[in-house]
């Protein structure tokens, strides 16, 4: 790891020290050049999850000893180190872990059983359906319906921008039961990839190369215990688990802007301009001081945001959102100083600056769009100052 200075911080512990090192010596040895252009995606998928899986660094993400297990300052430093070494592994790990979490956390104790080892394993992808073609950060929106047919439920509607699509062995799939208008009146629906009625209508390729694809739901019909919770319960599984997996998200930035960091120090102490280096220049060594302090900045929030879920926090939302919000805003502009400091040879394709140009992007949409995450910080701090405020 180029910087393990952020390791010393009390945000950790021993074991989350030695798991860092041992992850980010394996990346290093394991991750090879299919991860970063894969000639085929899907196969550069399921071979990344089959190794980390073997290699056990599935775990944390699926714990076997379920939600009881999950440490949310482990998962954040995988997608770190992961992210800083690949794209693409990170978000396979990632969505190992968000494509089973509301099974870890809403499922029996039979379904645990039988679906959880093999993600665990990473013989079988995992997939998270929330989003449609005009619902995503808005839960409220979604139209896809789930009506009660005999023996079970009938799942009609669309799903889109959908992680792991066409690739995952089981969906995690909300959908409109109708118990109250807007969010309460969701459910929550664990749907196999080979139930009649649910086809791939499309893949859809994106900047940065990751599975990703539009499911149609027709007269799909699932069984009774298909439903995860309660009838109406879609909300709060939606939201359970992304809370976790949300401050995991500004990890994943993290690790982007610290390997652009690193490129960009390497770059300026080896690139001359107008006859001295550029890292000589002041210009380019106020750049370097932003953008290690920004990187710093979001470290703090992500990990405190995970040592407050860890040690009992009931809810993290407004943490959980700052994380998310300040380190992909943050890693947005020290990946765009980095392809600066590189010049032209920054926007050339195969190049590590460019790459990770193409994968931030995205991270400042999904699990809750930047605009979303404000909205979230910002209910959290007046409600808490109107609970704070004295009566009248």
């Amino acid at each position: 790891m180029a910087d393990t200075t952020f390791l010393d911080w009390p945000f950790f512990e021993d074991r989350h020290r030695d798991f860092a090192h041992r992850l980010d010596a394996w990346a290093v040895e394991a991750i090879g050049a299919a991860a970063h252009d894969p000639a085929d995606l899907d196969a550069a998928c399921r071979q990344l999850a089959r190794e980390l899986g073997a290699a056990g660094w599935l775990a944390p993400a699926v714990p076997e000893a379920g939600a009881e297990g999950f440490d949310l300052r482990t998962v954040c430093l995988a997608r770190e180190i992961l992210a800083r070494h690949s794209g693409l592994a990170d978000f396979v790990f990632a969505m190992q872990g968000l494509g089973s979490g509301a099974i870890t956390l809403f499922a029996d104790e039979a379904q645990r059983q039988r679906l959880l080892p093999p993600v665990r394993a990473g013989r079988h992808l995992a997939a998270f359906a929330l989003s449609e073609p005009d619902a995503g950060s808005d839960v409220a929106a979604l139209t896809t319906t789930a009506t009660r047919v005999p023996g079970g439920w009938r799942l009609d509607g669309t799903k889109t921008w959908i992680s792991n699509g066409g690739l995952a062995a089981h969906y995690v799939v909300f959908a409109r039961t109708g118990e109250a208008p807007g969010a309460k009146g969701l459910s929550a629906f664990l749907v196999m990839a080979d139930t009649p009625g649910l086809r791939i209508a499309e893949r859809i390729p994106v900047i940065a190369p990751h599975p990703l694809a539009t499911l149609r739901f027709e007269a799909c019909v699932v069984p009774e215990d298909a439903l995860l919770g309660q009838a109406g319960d879609g909300f709060a599984v939606a939201m359970a688990t992304l809370d976790r997996f949300r401050p995991s998200v500004g990890a994943a930035a993290l690790g982007f802007a610290r390997r652009a960091l690193d490129e960009a120090v390497v770059r300026a102490e080896q690139r001359r301009m107008f006859g001295r280096r550029l890292a000589d220049q002041q210009i380019t060594q106020a750049k370097i001081a932003d953008m290690a302090t920004a990187v710093d900045a979001s470290a703090l929030l992500v990990y405190r945001a995970a040592w407050r879920h860890d040690t009992g926090q009931a809810r993290i939302s407004r943490e959980a959102a700052m994380a998310k919000l300040h380190a992909t805003e943050m890693a947005q502009r020290v990946i765009d100083d980095a392809v600066q400091i590189f010049g032209g040879l920054g926007v050339r394709t195969g190049v590590t600056v460019e790459a990770l140009y193409r994968e931030i992007r995205a991270l400042r949409i999904y699990e809750g769009a930047s605009e979303v995450q404000k909205l979230i910080i910002a209910r959290q701090v007046m409600r808490a100052a109107a609970g704070a405020a004295p009566r009248a």
